[in-house]
């Protein structure tokens, strides 16, 4: 490995842990300017995590060990996605480490975490919000994992800094396989990252939280590390999408430091418009209620056999 391979590897650590919260703060702008209401500060939720950390935890008697190492776990699963994650080079040294397959099952990883502390302290929304994020993930996976297996039947490659860079040194068409993954990509997103029609991160309604819910009994630092691994998660399902299907602007092959350098802005405006763009979506979406969630992740697997199927019979 090259030094500038080290050098895009650590800058794609720091940005993810700088940026991401500046990127979910991003989105709530952009709500909030579609709804006609006042706008957050774009530093807010930087300092809401910076707020949790000086305060000192409450944490119930009954809670067990696991209660407690449930946040590292999750936001350090989170931080190794990012590790893995192709978002401003191709040539990372941690990404032989995982495919993209593998890159699901850390996600997994968090989630069970996540689901087995809600259920620790034996609240009644934590297990509700629990079996909620379980049947969501039980769905969104193989959606997910589709949208993979279509990459990866293009660029005869499971490993995302591959696909990417197949992607993007290939000649520029209009590939319909990859549209129809890319809307199931699009609603895997909502579904996994808490966002409307599926969740909203906004409220607290008893009835309807899924997310939420099983941060109820959190709080001071590990909240701080819970809501930092949901910015991270975020942003890393947005690189993924970038890797997939907005490949270009990346450092590919044997790229020098200009390259590397035209890539972090192209890695912000690409951050732009995806958060603006997500934010359109959930202003144009309403709340589904919890038992027409399995309705919507079954269309993004439609969508994305379909996907595959154009791809094996088509070949386009």
């Amino acid at each position: 490995m090259r030094p500038i391979d080290w050098l895009t590897q650590v800058l794609e650590v720091v940005a993810a842990l700088a940026v991401a919260p500046l990127f979910q703060g991003w989105v709530n702008q952009c709500r909030a300017w579609l709804q006609n209401r006042r706008a957050p500060p774009l530093w807010q939720v930087y300092r809401g995590i910076r707020k949790l950390f000086h305060k000192d935890a409450v944490i119930a008697t009954n809670a067990s060990p696991l209660f407690r190492v449930a946040p590292y776990v999750v936001f350090a699963t989170m931080l190794t996605a990012a590790a893995v994650i192709p978002s401003m080079g191709t040539r990372l040294p941690f990404s032989p480490a995982a495919d993209a397959i593998a890159l699901v099952g850390l996600f997994a990883t968090a989630r069970m975490f996540l689901a087995l502390a809600a259920m620790d302290v034996g609240t009644p929304f934590g297990t509700l919000g629990a079996r909620r994020e379980m049947m969501v993930g039980f769905l969104a996976e193989p959606a997910l994992l589709m949208v993979i297996f279509v990459a990866a039947l293009i660029s005869s490659t499971t490993a995302l800094p591959s696909i990417s860079e197949r992607l993007a040194t290939g000649p520029l068409v209009l590939s319909p396989s990859l549209a129809f993954t890319g809307v199931a990509f699009t609603m895997v997103l909502l579904a996994e990252n808490g966002r409307l029609p599926i969740d909203n991160p906004a409220t607290h309604l008893e009835l309807t939280m899924i997310h939420e819910a099983m941060l109820l009994e959190y709080s001071a630092r590990h909240l701080a590390l819970m809501e930092f691994a949901s910015a991270l998660k975020l942003m890393n399902y947005a690189c993924i999408g970038f890797a997939l299907f907005v490949p270009w602007g990346s450092a590919t092959g044997a790229a020098g430091p200009f390259a590397l350098a035209a890539a972090i802005p192209a890695l912000a405006v690409k951050l732009l418009v995806a958060g603006a763009a997500l934010a359109l979506i959930e202003t144009a979406s309403a709340k589904l209620r919890v038992f027409r969630a399995p309705e919507f992740l079954a269309t993004a697997f439609l969508f994305a056999v379909l996907g595959m199927l154009v791809h094996l019979l088509l070949g386009a």
